[in-house]
């Protein structure tokens, strides 16, 4: 609370002064003591006017306009009026004798009361200067009276009545009262139901002690309210909130009473603001606060909160005592008199004055500055506004126009307008002051512009135009306005003509552009609020807009868009107008923001809104809805969702992608992608889908991101959104109507795309209509499935039109008309349909057009199992050849055995794979046993081989029968039947070709011992693993059998492995136990059966060794051979005389494959081998003899052939050479020839050194050199194969030429044909000896 100012007049001092303030503005303040005169102060202390009276001041009262200040005084008849608007004082006769003693102006209208001492009453009308005197309205003088809002005054008087009269001066009500009344008051009483809003009850001071209440309605229950004789008397009262009164006693008690009917008269608040007395009391309304005063100091508490003290002003200098407070209507300035005739004005808050234009904000600090770049104006401004580059002040009606400098102000010039200026706006170059309904544009610096004089200045509305402009808003290029006719005109300033309007159904209060003036906010007479877009002339409710809404700013910041607040005085409301969304433009409201006390918004820039406080400074707020401004990062999930979805409906997409970067969770990218799609920010939504992973979804939007047509592309995302209803009044709205057609057949919304192809594309509806009745016959609606088959034929589409024919046989046969549809069916080139068709029918019992349907469509299993099921025979019978099912082949060969058809029975058995059923036929029916019998071979049936074995039986064929019972697994009774009838043989035979059990093994062989047949027992034991038993019988064998009782022998004691065993078999093969030593073959065998190799190494070269004396070379090479393979599988070292006899006797086996191919070198090379270890071979000794001279002779090796010649001389061998060649041998020793063919040298494998080719141990490494299989020479390294069968070394070369006239090999006499022998390039591993 500041002191604005203080009059101090000399001429008041001593007495108390008189003082009231201009109503409505506040203006001007009359003041009187004295002297007088009146006197007339502004707002800041200055005398403006002054009014000399005859005699003290009486009375004096503003009207309710505040234009006329009327005065009375004593020693006068005369009313004196002062108006404010032209300065001048006149005076106006009360037509009445007697002294004034009251005046008052009415509420409403211009009535002005005055009373006089007497009683009487003159009521003046200052418009039609019309005076109704009243005479003896009261008996004594009149000193109090109030107006009320229905123009009607009561007034009381020093005879203790209170009247009640109408403006015409008639009495309605009077009561008398019992004391003298003072402060009469109007005010509107509450009872329960508080429904009343007229002011109907009377309030007065009664002998400064009580408090008297007189409702008009009922006269007869007046209330007197009396207070406590320690409050002293009552100074003044005021009426206040729903029906509360305040009243002020002399001695400082401040009471809040309540006039509600059950509580009248009760306190509800008491405080002891003065400690010894207090003298006045006064309310402001518009600010809400009540002052006291008294003890040299102010109290002012708030009504809301009577407790709170909002400000105490003291005033030390005053001593003599306060008198009277009184605010002004806005509740600006509080003026207080005192008791010694001095005056204070003390400024209880600033107008709000601010004003913004872009970034640039100009408000009120004190009454007559402006900062930061602070200008000081001439004037306590009523209106403030900001341009680019002006600034303007100014009250009624005139402005004060600023030119703004970088930091310096320069005052510019004064405007003086036709009317009290409302408001004022400011651009670069123009100004426009709405005055009076009307509007002046003009240029602010008229040498700014070479302006043609026209375009200096304009007034609008035209004359012709009858109507009221409310409000206005300058942009930078248009001036707009809104008028009480509800119309809304853009003023284009560059072409001076108007481009736009807009006709609204009621008056346009308040207009709000925004900065380019391109969409505008509007509030209309019934508070309701609008956007406005004069480029489409479309308007949008506001949704949830406040009644109380005092203003909108909108966002200043560029990439905010369509972002505005709305405010009252304590909240602010944040508005999105999303201009393109796929649902067309719309405003939502984004959320509210609470405002501090006695804030005025003025800039909003990126979510900060600059407010201005009461106290002259300015203060900056951040909106709710733009908390994600904020550091982000130490944010909790919960409100990050919380700011994702601010920044959705702020459509800040960025912020939006840093909080889902944040939260990465798949739903907040989702809503991102969702609000994305909704604004028709296609390039971000793919941006967003690509990141989630959503392929799908960036391909279908990649499709359409170059579509221009608007309602295209929001049919398409709408669609992406599944809104489907959006999307087809989207795309049908677009110039591509079709696409809404594409859409519902998609999505299988037949009806709907039935209805859009009757418009759109009549040639899609018969294939409409097929897809339908598809989905209709899924569903099991058959009639209009049917329907729209029909519908679906188009008669030259055949794929089409057969699907179509086909649905409709399929319906018809549904819907019962059967002949239709088989016809249909029949007539059609499709099986499936046929055989669907027949599965329908089937179902319905209809057999016999199923079955035909069936064959049609050639499934015969299924005609010929519809075809039994109505037992036509013979219709089964003709489609059998191509029936493949068994089962319909079991059920016909059932029908025809029941008929005794035996053939055609066992034939569709044979088909139906039915062998029991075929074998009994055969043995009960058709006596064909060998028939029977061959199946059970085949199928190993076992009930079949049951029968045939029961058929055997009868027929006394045991055997038969055994070997039947065996193949069904019936041992016991086989075994049973072979003891009856002596056939163990058979059945030991049979059941050793059989997997066993021991135990039927064990019964056989037990029945052989009984029977004493060794040999058999002992087979049967050894099968069962009987071993010792086995043994013994096989010992005990006749002689007739000793050969193949000795191998089994061997087997029993390798299967064994039992020494016991081994050594008991072995004393019998030695003779031990008869002194007959056996064959020593068996002994080899035993050994090899035993695993022991070794020994049957020894023991096969003494067989071989036998062999050979005996001469059978042949049977030696084999067992040597033999024995050989077996050392080396068992990775054995093979014995070196057993590797050198094996050598010379393949040496001798190979003489004859070479002279039989006439290959005589070769020949006669192992000739001499085989001769030069000729003791080897005693029986043959002189034959060997004789072919080695023959083949050396015809070999050319003259020498060799005389000296195997010579040994032949020799008298043991002479006589035995054959005739033949007797006289030539003996010649050739007679006369010798020692020519000798050289023997061929080639490398030896492990040294390289060179050595005859037939030489096998190498002189060079000492090496023994594996020979070749197929001509007994050494190996080469570079000519290496080997036999596949028994792995033994061969000259490549060589082996292939042996192998054009020989089919096995010379070594294991295995098949082998030259391809499948390999050259082998390394041979390092066969080079390494396998010998001892």
């Amino acid at each position: 609370m500041k002191r604005v100012f203080s009059l101090l007049e000399k001429t008041w001092l001593g007495a108390p002064i008189q003082f009231a303030w201009q109503k409505s503005s506040g203006n001007y303040l009359a003041v009187t003591g004295a002297d007088y005169i009146v006197k007339i102060f502004d707002r800041h202390g200055q005398k403006r006017s002054e009014i000399s009276l005859p005699g003290t001041c009486v009375a004096m009262d503003w009207d309710k306009d505040g234009d006329i200040l009327a005065v009375i005084a004593e020693k006068s008849s005369c009313i004196y009026l002062w108006d404010a608007n032209t300065n001048k004082t006149s005076q106006l006769d009360n037509g009445m004798r007697d002294q004034m003693s009251f005046l008052l102006w009415s509420k409403i209208g211009s009535f002005l009361a005055v009373g006089t001492i007497k009683g009487n009453l003159l009521i003046y009308n200052h418009q039609t200067s019309r005076k109704i005197p009243v005479l003896g309205k009261h008996t004594k003088k009149i000193t109090c009276g109030c107006w009320n809002a229905e123009n009607l005054l009561a007034l009381g008087g020093e005879d203790k009545m209170i009247t009640v009269s109408n403006q015409e001066g008639d009495t309605v009500r009077q009561t008398p009262v019992k004391s003298e009344p003072s402060d009469i008051k109007f005010s509107t009483s509450k009872t329960d139901e508080r429904i009343s809003s007229a002011e109907n009850t009377i309030s007065a001071v009664v002998g400064k002690k009580m408090l008297f209440l007189f409702h008009l309605n009922e006269p007869d229950n007046p209330v007197d309210l009396e207070f406590q004789q320690a409050y002293g008397n009552i100074v003044c009262y005021s009426w206040y909130g729903d029906g509360y009164i305040m009243i002020g006693f002399s001695r400082g008690t401040f009471l809040a009473i309540s006039t509600h009917f059950p509580e009248v008269g009760q306190e509800i608040f008491k405080a002891r603001d003065h400690k010894d007395n207090l003298t006045s009391v006064a309310l402001s309304q518009t600010l809400n606060k009540a002052a006291t005063c008294g003890d040299n100091c102010i109290k002012i508490h708030d009504l809301t909160e009577l407790r709170d003290m909002y400000a105490i002003i003291n005033l030390d200098d005053e001593n003599k005592g306060l008198g009277t407070l009184s605010w002004t209507d806005d509740g600006q300035l509080l003026a207080l008199s005192t008791q010694r005739g001095s005056l204070h004005v003390f400024l209880t808050k600033l107008p709000i004055l601010g004003d913004a234009c872009h970034t640039r904000i100009a408000y009120l600090t004190s009454l007559l500055e402006e900062p930061p770049i602070t200008v000081s104006v001439d004037v306590e401004p009523n209106f403030v506004a900001v341009g680019l580059y002006h600034l303007a002040v100014g009250m009624n009606n005139r402005a004060w126009f600023y030119v703004l400098g970088e930091n310096v102000v320069k005052k510019l010039k004064d405007v003086e307008y036709l009317g009290t200026v409302a408001s004022i706006c400011l651009h670069s170059d123009y100004a426009a002051a709405l005055f009076e309904g009307k509007i002046q544009l003009h240029l602010i610096e008229n040498e700014m512009l070479d302006a043609q004089e026209e375009r200096e200045t304009r007034l609008f509305p035209a004359v012709d135009d009858k109507c009221r402009i409310l409000c206005h808003a300058l942009t930078s290029d248009f001036l707009i306005y809104g008028t009480d006719t509800g119309v809304i005109q853009y003023f284009f300033i560059e072409d001076w003509q108007f481009v736009n309007d807009y006709r609204h159904p009621v008056g346009v209060k308040k207009l709000f552009p925004d900065p380019n003036g391109t969409r505008l906010v509007f509030i209309d007479e019934k508070s309701d609020g609008f956007v406005y877009c004069p480029v489409n002339d479309a308007t949008y409710e506001i949704p949830d807009f406040s009644p109380t809404i005092k203003g909108v700013l909108w966002e200043n910041w560029p990439m905010d868009k369509g972002v505005f607040i709305a405010y009252d005085d304590d909240k602010v409301y944040t508005y999105v107008f999303h201009k393109d969304t796929i649902q067309g433009s719309k405003v939502i409201l984004a959320g509210g923001t609470k405002l501090p006390f006695s804030h005025k918004p003025l800039l909003l820039y990126n979510g900060e809104l600059t407010c201005q406080t009461q106290s002259g400074k300015i203060n900056s707020i951040y909106l709710s809805t733009h908390s994600f401004l904020d550091n982000i990062k130490d944010t909790e999930p919960t409100d990050l969702r919380q700011m994702l979805t601010q920044t959705l409906m702020l459509k800040r997409f960025s912020d939006a992608w840093d909080i889902c970067k944040m939260l990465n969770d798949h739903t907040s990218w989702s809503e991102l992608a969702r609000a994305c799609l909704h604004h028709m920010e296609v390039e971000f939504a793919i941006r967003v889908s690509r990141t989630m992973g959503d392929v799908g979804m960036v391909m279908s939007l990649e499709q359409i991101k170059g579509i221009e047509d608007y309602n295209l592309l929001a049919g398409h995302l709408a669609m992406f959104t599944n809104d489907f209803n959006l999307a087809q009044d989207l795309y049908l709205a677009s110039n591509c109507p079709v696409a809404a057609l594409e859409m519902r057949r998609d999505l299988q919304h037949w009806d709907s795309a039935l209805q859009l192809a009757k418009r759109l594309a009549p040639d899609q509806i018969p294939f409409i209509s097929k897809e339908y009745a598809i989905q209709l016959e899924f569903t099991g609606d058959y009639v209009n499935a049917l329907a729209h088959y029909e519908k679906g034929i188009t008669g030259d589409n055949k794929e089409q039109d057969e699907v179509c024919l086909a649905g409709v046989a399929q319906m018809s046969i549904r819907m019962g008309d059967i002949r239709r549809g088989a016809n249909q069916a029949l007539k059609h080139p499709s099986r499936v349909l046929k055989r669907d068709c027949g599965a329908i029918l089937e179902n319905m019992k209809q057999f016999s057009e199923a079955a035909q349907l069936y064959e049609k469509g050639q499934y015969y299993d299924r005609a010929a199992s519809v075809y039994i099921r109505c037992k036509n025979w013979a219709k089964v019978g003709e489609l059998l050849p191509h029936v493949s099912s068994p089962k319909i082949h079991l059920q016909y060969a059932k029908a025809k055995e029941a008929d005794g058809r035996y053939k055609e029975a066992v034939v569709a058995y044979e088909n139906a794979k039915q062998w029991n059923s075929v074998i009994r036929i055969y043995l009960d029916h058709l006596n064909n046993p060998e028939k029977a019998v061959s199946i059970v071979r085949e199928t190993q049936s076992l009930d079949g081989a049951k029968m045939v074995a029961r058929f055997f039986l009868q027929l006394g064929d045991y055997g038969s029968a055994i070997q039947f019972l065996v193949l069904s697994k019936c041992n016991n009774e086989a075994f049973t039947l072979a003891q009856q009838h002596n056939k163990m043989e058979i059945y030991a035979d049979i059941i050793g070709a059989e997997d066993t059990t021991n135990e039927d093994y064990q019964s056989i062989a037990l029945y052989f011992e009984g029977e004493k047949r060794h040999f058999q027992a002992g087979k049967f034991f050894l099968l069962c693993g009987q071993y010792s038993r086995a043994l013994k019988h096989f010992l005990k064998c006749p002689s007739s059998e000793d050969n193949v009782a000795i191998e089994m022998a061997i087997e029993t004691v390798g299967q064994a492995k039992d020494e016991l065993l081994t050594n008991q078999l072995i004393d019998h093969l030695m003779g031990e136990s008869d002194g007959m030593p056996k064959d020593a073959k068996y002994l080899f065998r035993l050994y090899m059966a035993l695993k022991q190799y070794r020994e049957a190494a020894r023991t096969a070269i003494i067989i071989a060794r036998e062999e050979q004396s005996a001469g059978n070379y042949r049977n030696a090479h084999d067992v040597l051979f033999s024995m050989y393979a077996e050392l080396k599988s068992q990775k054995i070292k093979i014995p070196s005389e057993m590797a050198t006899n094996l050598m010379i006797l393949h040496s001798y086996i190979l003489v004859k494959i070479h002279v039989k191919s006439g290959d005589h070198m070769k020949g006669a090379r192992m000739l001499i081998r085989v001769a030069n270890n000729i003791s080897k071979f005693p029986s043959h000794i002189v034959p060997i003899l004789t072919s080695t001279v023959i083949e050396c002779h015809r070999a050319g090796l003259k020498n060799s052939a005389f000296s195997f010649a010579a040994m032949l001389m020799r008298p043991e061998y002479r006589n035995k050479i054959d005739a033949k060649y007797k006289k030539k041998i003996e010649a050739m020793v007679r006369r010798p020839d020692t020519s000798e063919t050289e023997e061929a040298t080639t490398p030896c494998p492990f040294c390289q050194f060179l050595l005859p080719e037939c030489e096998l141990l190498c002189p060079g490494c000492k090496n023994n050199i594996p020979y070749c299989i197929a001509t007994g020479r050494h190996m080469l390294k570079d000519d290496w194969t080997m036999c596949p069968h028994c792995g033994f070394p061969a000259l490549y070369s060589e082996f292939k030429i042996l192998l054009n006239s020989e089919s096995t090999c010379p070594m294991c006499s295995e098949r082998l044909n030259s391809s499948q022998l390999k050259k082998i390039t390394d041979c390092t591993q066969y080079l390494r000896t396998e010998t001892e």
